[in-house]
C-alpha cells in the first residue's frame, strides 16, 4: 500500500467461501478454489471477497447458503494446481479490509455482490492519531502482545520478526493479525470479524491474548521442574566418583585400600529396610572373611553394590495440577479420551489422598495407535521417571524374578535393574506386549508377573537375586498389548483394561497435521515453506494408501514424501548457485504451464508480497501417484457384490477391524458343504448351522435348488469361501453373513452393496451378540460402507463411537434372522404368499 493514499475495493466483488477457517485483515491463508471462477476471473492482483461459510461444510446441497454479513476483501496473491487428473486449485490471499454485502448480484457460475466497504485503509499510513484516540485500551493490548511474544523463543527468526512487527505496524491492525497467529477457534476469528468498531476489537482481542499467555506459564511450570531435577542429578553424580584435584573423604578411605569398609559404611548409612540391612551386614562379614582370589567375592560384593544402589526410600514428587496434565495430554496425544480420563482421575485422587498405590492399567489396542507414547506422555505429566521392559517372547521367570545366586553369572530380574537404572522407588514402568509371553522349560513368566501386577501383595515383592522383599506398590505399572485372548486369565484380572481402538479418517487427519507431518519435516531438515501437504492428499494417503488401525504406516508414507521433495529441494539449491538464465525465458509460461512433478509454478508475480515462498512444493494426488506409486488399496466393495452369492461380514483381529467378503456356490453334486478360506471349528459349526437354518425356512423364503426343490441341498452341492485364504480365520460373528449369503445365492437376489454384518445365529434364527464393535464399524466407515446391521444387545456399544461416525452410518439392530435379511437386500426378504392353501385332485 502507498503511503498517504486511500485504498477503496471496488463496490463489486467475486465471492469466494471458505470452509477451513476465517481469513481476518492482515493475514494470509490458503484455501481450495473453484475452477469457475478461476475461468471468470484472471485473479491476477485481483481483489475478491472472502466469506466464511457458516452452514454445514458436510452437506451436499449444491444451493448457495446464507451468506455471512461481514467479511474480508484480499488480494490474490498465489495461485497453485493442475488440471489434470481433474481440476483442483489452491489459491494463497492476504486480507485487506472488512466489507458488508448489500445485494447478491448473482449466484451462477460463482457469486457476485455488491458490497460496502467498512474498514477505511487510509487509517493505516496516520496511527498516531487512532493510538491517541484508544489510549489507554490500546496501551494495554500491546502490552500484552508483547509480553506474549517474549515468552517465545526469541532465536526463532519467525518470532524475531513477529517483535518487530509489532513496533512497526499500527496499532489498529494488531488485534487482527494477532488474532489469526494465536490459538483460537474459527468462532472467536468470526467474533472479531464482526467487531466493525476498532475499540470493540481491541477489548475482545485482549481476553485471547491473556488466555494465551497463561498457557505458555502451564507449559513452561510443567517443563521447569524437570530441568531442575536433571541439573540436580549432574550436580550430584560427580560427588560419587574421586575427584583428582582435591583431597576429599573418598580418598582418604582409597588411600587406606579398605573397599570393604567403605562399601560397609554406605549400607549402614542407607535407607533399606530393617530385613534388608540384616542380610547385607551378615553379608559383608562373610565378605571381609573371604579372600580376593575366591570367585564367589566378586558376587558378593556385587550383590552389596546393588543393594546400596537400589531406591529403597528415594522418590520423585508427583506434579498433581490437573489443568497443566490436561495440556501436556492434549499436546502429545490427539483422542484417546479414555486414556486422558483416566489418567486426571488418577491425579485428582492422588491430590486427596497421597499414599495411594499405584494403579495396575492394561492399553489393549492395535498396533500403531500410541499405547507406548501415552506411556511416555504419562511419566511426564506426573514427573515421573520412565522405563520400559519388553516382554516379546520373554519365555524365562528368571528374567522377572531374577537368578539365586547360587548361579554362576546370576542377575536381578528386569524389574529390579529397572529401578537400579531410574534411581526412583515410584517411576512409570512400562511392560511392552505383555499378551507375547511365553512359555518354556525355565517356568511362566506370566505367573511371575502374577505378584508384581498385585496391588496386595506387591509391597512386599521378593527377586530370588535379592532375596528380601521390595516395595513395588508405589510403581505406575502400564501394560500394553494387542489382544486380551492370549494373556492368561489370572493375570487379566490383576489389571484395568483400557481399550485403544483404531482411529477414524478425521482423527488420522489431525494427527498427521499435528505430529506426524512437524516430526518428518523436523527429521528430513524441511521446513512448511517447502512443501504444503493438504488434508485432501493426507486423506488420499490414508484411503488409497494405507489401511490400518494405527498411523505407522501412514508415518512411512510421509517419509516417503518428504524424502521425493528433500531431492527436489536440493537440485533446486544446486540450480541457484549457476546462473540463472532460465528463469527469465519460462517467466512468460508460468501462468499455464505446470510441470509434472510435485512442484508447481506460481501463476502469480506479486507472490513476492506473500508471507510463504513464491514456489512450495504441493503435493496433489498427481505427486503421489509419482512418489508412493500406484494406490495400493481400490473401493472395490461394489463390484464384488455384482452377482449373488456375495456378501460382506465384519471381522475383529488383533491389528483391528476388518470387512471380509463371504462367497458361495452351488453345483449339481451329492448334497456336501464345502468350506476354505483357513476356517476355524467356531466358523466351521456357524457355516452349518447357516445352512440347516436355511434348510428349515426354504419353504417359507421360496428358497429352491436349480431342479426346484425345496430341500437345498438335493442333488446340490454347496461352496462357501472366505478370501485372503492364507488368514487363520475364526469366531462366532460370520453366522448372519453365511445366512445372507447362502440366501442371495438361492433367491439370486443381490445383497445391497453399501451393506456390511454382523452376528452370531443360533439354531431357531436369533442372533446373539458379539465383541469387538466398535473396531469393525470403524473398519466399514474406512470402507466406505453407509449400512452396517449388528445384533440388537450390542447396542450400547455404539455409545463408543465417536458421534461424526455415527452420523454418516446408519444401523439396523437385528434381533433375529427375518430382520437381517429384510435389511440386506433392497425391497426386503419376506416370505412369499402362497396362491393355494390345498393341492387339487384332480
Amino acid at each position: 500500500m502507498a503511503a498517504g493514499s486511500a485504498i477503496q475495493i471496488p463496490s463489486r466483488l467475486p465471492l469466494l467461501l471458505t470452509h477451513e477457517s476465517v481469513l481476518l485483515p492482515g493475514s494470509t491463508m490458503r484455501t481450495s478454489v473453484d475452477s469457475r471462477l478461476l475461468k471468470g476471473t484472471s485473479l491476477r492482483s485481483t481483489i475478491i471477497g472472502v466469506i466464511p461459510n457458516t452452514s454445514d461444510p458436510t452437506s451436499d446441497c449444491d444451493d448457495l447458503p446464507n451468506l455471512h454479513r461481514i467479511g474480508t476483501a484480499a488480494l490474490a496473491v498465489q495461485v497453485v494446481g493442475s488440471n489434470w487428473p481433474k481440476p483442483h486449485y489452491t489459491l494463497l490471499v492476504t486480507g485487506l479490509c472488512r466489507f458488508q454485502i448489500l445485494q447478491l448480484l448473482k449466484e451462477k457460475p460463482y457469486p457476485v455482490a455488491e458490497v460496502q466497504q467498512l474498514d477505511r485503509l487510509e487509517q493505516f499510513t496516520n496511527g498516531h492519531k487512532s493510538e491517541e484516540e484508544l489510549g489507554e485500551l490500546s496501551e494495554q493490548f500491546y502490552k500484552y502482545a508483547v509480553q506474549l511474544v517474549e515468552m517465545l523463543d526469541m532465536s526463532v527468526p519467525a518470532v524475531a520478526k513477529l517483535r518487530r512487527l509489532l513496533d512497526n505496524l499500527p496499532r489498529e491492525a494488531l488485534p487482527d493479525i494477532l488474532t489469526s497467529i494465536i490459538r483460537t477457534t474459527n468462532q472467536e476469528k468470526l467474533q472479531i470479524l464482526d467487531a466493525v468498531r476498532l475499540e470493540e476489537r481491541f477489548k475482545m482481542t485482549i481476553p485471547l491474548l491473556v488466555r494465551q499467555i497463561e498457557g505458555l506459564k502451564l507449559l513452561q511450570k510443567t517443563r521447569k521442574p524437570k530441568q531442575d531435577d536433571d541439573k540436580r542429578v549432574v550436580a550430584i553424580r560427580p560427588n560419587r566418583r574421586i575427584s583428582h584435584g582435591s583431597i576429599t573423604e573418598d580418598e582418604e578411605e582409597e588411600e587406606d585400600h579398605d573397599d570393604v569398609v567403605m562399601l560397609e559404611k554406605k549400607i549402614r548409612t542407607s535407607s533399606m529396610s530393617e530385613q534388608a540391612l540384616k542380610v547385607c551386614l551378615k553379608e559383608i562379614k562373610r565378605l571381609k572373611k573371604m579372600p580376593q582370589s575366591m570367585p564367589e567375592y566378586a558376587l558378593t560384593r556385587n550383590y552389596l553394590e546393588l543393594m546400596v544402589e537400589l531406591p529403597w526410600n528415594k522418590s520423585t514428587k508427583d506434579r498433581l495440577e490437573i489443568r497443566a496434565a490436561r495440556i501436556v495430554l492434549d499436546n502429545d496425544h490427539y483422542a484417546m479420551e479414555k486414556l486422558k480420563k483416566r489418567v486426571l482421575e488418577y491425579l485428582a485422587v492422588r491430590q486427596l489422598k497421597n499414599n495411594l498405590k499405584g494403579p495396575i492399567l492394561c492399553f489393549v489396542g492395535p498396533p500403531g495407535v500410541g499405547k507406548t507414547s501415552v506411556g511416555r506422555s504419562i511419566a511426564k505429566t506426573l514427573g515421573r521417571e520412565f522405563h520400559r521392559i519388553a516382554l516379546g517372547g520373554v519365555c524365562d521367570q528368571s528374567d522377572i524374578r531374577g537368578h539365586r545366586r547360587t548361579y554362576v553369572g546370576s542377575m536381578p530380574g528386569r524389574i529390579i535393574n529397572g529401578l537400579k537404572t531410574v534411581g526412583v522407588n515410584n517411576p512409570v514402568f512400562l511392560l511392552d506386549e505383555v499378551d507375547k509371553l511365553a512359555k518354556s522349560l525355565q517356568g511362566d513368566p506370566a505367573a511371575a508377573l502374577l505378584e508384581v501386577l498385585d496391588p496386595e501383595q506387591n509391597h512386599s515383592f521378593t527377586d530370588h537375586y535379592l532375596n528380601v522383599a521390595f516395595d513395588l506398590s508405589q510403581v505406575l505399572f502400564i501394560a500394553t498389548a494387542n489382544t486380551t485372548a492370549t494373556i492368561p486369565p489370572a493375570l487379566l484380572d490383576r489389571m484395568e483394561v483400557i481399550q485403544v481402538p483404531g482411529y477414524t479418517q478425521e482423527e488420522k487427519i489431525e494427527i498427521a497435521h499435528r505430529h506426524l507431518i512437524p516430526k518428518q519435516l523436523e527429521q528430513h531438515g524441511l521446513t512448511p515453506q517447502q512443501i504444503q501437504i493438504p488434508q485432501v492428499t493426507t486423506l488420499g494417503i490414508i484411503t488409497r494408501y494405507t489401511r490400518e488401525a494405527g498411523v505407522r504406516a501412514l508415518d512411512r508414507k510421509l517419509g516417503a514424501i518428504c524424502r521425493a521433495v528433500a531431492v527436489k529441494v536440493a537440485e533446486g539449491q544446486h540450480k541457484e548457485a549457476k546462473p540463472d538464465r532460465a528463469e527469465v525465458g519460462d517467466g512468460e509460461d508460468c501462468k499455464e504451464h505446470i510441470t509434472e512433478d510435485a512442484k508447481p509454478e506460481s501463476i502469480s508475480d506479486t507472490a513476492d508480497l506473500a508471507l510463504p515462498p513464491e514456489m512450495p512444493i504441493l503435493i496433489d494426488f498427481h505427486a503421489l501417484k509419482d512418489i508412493l506409486g500406484p494406490p495400493m488399496y481400490d473401493m472395490e466393495v461394489s463390484e464384488r457384490l455384482s452377482q449373488p452369492g456375495v456378501a460382506i461380514g465384519l471381522a475383529w483381529t488383533p491389528l483391528g477391524g476388518e470387512i471380509m467378503f463371504v462367497e458361495a456356490s452351488r453345483m449339481d453334486g451329492e448334497g456336501q458343504l464345502t468350506l476354505t478360506g483357513q476356517l476355524g471349528d467356531v466358523m466351521k459349526e456357524s457355516a452349518h448351522l447357516a445352512i440347516s437354518w436355511l434348510r428349515s425356512n426354504a419353504k417359507r423364503y421360496q428358497l429352491t435348488t436349480a431342479s426346484g426343490s425345496f430341500d437345498l441341498l438335493d442333488n446340490t452341492d454347496i461352496h462357501l469361501h472366505f478370501p485372503a485364504g492364507a488368514v487363520t480365520k475364526d469366531g462366532p460373528s460370520a453366522g448372519v453373513t453365511i445366512v445372507t449369503c447362502l440366501a442371495s445365492l438361492f433367491s439370486g437376489r443381490l445383497v445391497c452393496s453399501d451393506v456390511a454384518m454382523t452376528g452370531e445365529i443360533t439354531l431357531r434364527g436369533l442372533v446373539l451378540p458379539v465383541g469387538g464393535i466398535k473396531d469393525k464399524v470403524l473398519a466399514a466407515h474406512r470402507a466406505g460402507l453407509k449400512r452396517i446391521i449388528i445384533p440388537q444387545r450390542n447396542e450400547k456399544d455404539l455409545e463408543e463411537i465417536a458421534a461424526h461416525v455415527r452420523q454418516e452410518l446408519s444401523f439396523v439392530l437385528a434381533a433375529c434372522l427375518d430382520e437381517v435379511l429384510n435389511a440386506a437386500f433392497d425391497g426386503g426378504f419376506a416370505a412369499r404368499a402362497r396362491l393355494e392353501h390345498l393341492n387339487s385332485k384332480l
